[in-house]
């Protein structure tokens, strides 16, 4: 069976299946970030009941600590008790706003660590091999994210260096696999298209990627200090033109009305921090747009977080009591607002597959996009 499969399509929005060694999961996904071998706040078997089956780890992070520890304790899903799919990103991003002292050398970047200051130099060839002992389902090549505003220079020398690195992470990909290293029918690597809001450059990086056999094609370098109205004009020229054959990957992209405009571009996968950190600060996604639960105005509320959701949090706790907790700084709080977040994105997108199934998906889009986010 193929990795990916397109099960049904209503316009340019459609539905799939991701097939991975030990579980399938459906299309359009959203993957909660566990960046350091866990999704903050919340145990493996919270994530398993919500029904999430993909979640993200952070090559960067990883790497510096715990390091090869994960290698000798059987790899990462082992090592945090995980029995389902893990995407690694491949740390550049974190390279390049995290890290002190970044220099880009001929053959990759180095850096200081943020944690110790010690000094390393990811390559594609390192970073791979990172990847491949953590374990990881989907790894990712490395590329240079610049910021949203950089000029087109800037951009132009980023998107250089991106296809120059995606090359040799594939060289280097196909020859481990030859060698038997890894299973690459376990292990697949995805390319990342790069070229900030410059539709030419995303273009251009498009045509570059794909005609490498990377298993999945990822938009990186959005949601990086663009304008929203910027993100969608190369949502819209971009989405539609990536291979039809492979998953389309938007990287880093976590708000409702953003899912609704990839979603009906043609994208697939997206992670963000976003449901986790704000759950963390206080804040509830609802059926009626966003809730500050610090807030007086809820108090003395009865009501649930959402009364439009099912989740174990929404049925048993209210908002003052939530309130409450945050408050007084009791560490229930966010465990309970990341655990209704995380559901109602998993319910979010659970019922954009059925309406595309359906082909209701325009009126799926504009029910949601009249609700304040």
């Amino acid at each position: 069976m193929s990795f990916f499969e397109v099960t049904a399509t209503d316009g340019q929005a459609r539905t799939g299946l991701l097939r991975f060694a030990n579980c399938t999961v459906p299309t359009p996904i959203f993957m909660p970030v566990g960046t350091r071998a866990t999704v903050k706040s919340l145990w493996q078997e919270q994530l398993e009941e919500i029904g999430y089956e993909l979640i993200l780890g952070n090559t960067y992070h990883l790497y510096l600590r715990p390091g090869r520890l994960i290698e000798r304790m059987g790899g990462l899903k082992r090592f945090m008790s995980w029995d389902h799919a893990v995407l690694t990103d491949s740390g550049g991003f974190q390279v390049f706003s995290l890290a002190q002292m970044t220099k880009f050398q001929e053959d990759g970047v180095l850096f200081q660590s943020h944690i110790d200051g010690s000094r390393h130099l990811f390559t594609p060839e390192s970073v791979l091999e990172t990847q491949l002992w953590l374990g990881s389902d989907i790894m990712m090549v490395l590329d240079d994210c610049p910021p949203g505003d950089a000029d087109e220079r800037r951009m132009a020398d980023a998107l250089n260096r991106t296809h120059r690195w995606a090359k040799q992470a594939m060289t280097e990909y196909e020859r481990r696999a030859d060698r038997g290293d890894f299973d690459p029918s376990v292990q697949r690597l995805f390319g990342i298209v790069q070229g900030g809001i410059h539709e030419s450059l995303r273009l251009e990086s498009l045509g570059v990627i794909s005609e490498l056999p990377f298993a999945g094609i990822a938009l990186g370098g959005l949601s990086v200090g663009e304008s929203r109205e910027d993100m969608y004009r190369i949502l819209q020229a971009i989405g539609p033109r990536m291979d039809a054959a492979r998953p389309r990957y938007l990287m880093g992209v976590g708000t409702i009305p953003d899912f609704l405009e990839a979603i009906r571009n043609g994208i697939d996968m997206f992670d963000c921090v976003l449901p986790t950190r704000n759950a963390r600060n206080g804040q509830a996604l609802t059926s009626n747009g966003a809730l500050n639960l610090r807030n007086a105005t809820h108090a003395e509320s009865s009501l649930p977080v959402d009364e439009n959701c099912s989740c174990r949090v929404c049925r048993r706790y209210s908002r003052a009591y939530i309130r409450h907790l945050f408050q007084t700084g009791e560490m229930l709080g966010p465990e309970l607002l990341t655990y209704h977040n995380l559901a109602f994105f998993y319910g979010f997108f659970a019922e954009a597959r059925e309406s595309i199934h359906n082909g209701t998906f325009p009126a799926f889009f504009e029910k949601w996009n009249r609700i304040p986010y």
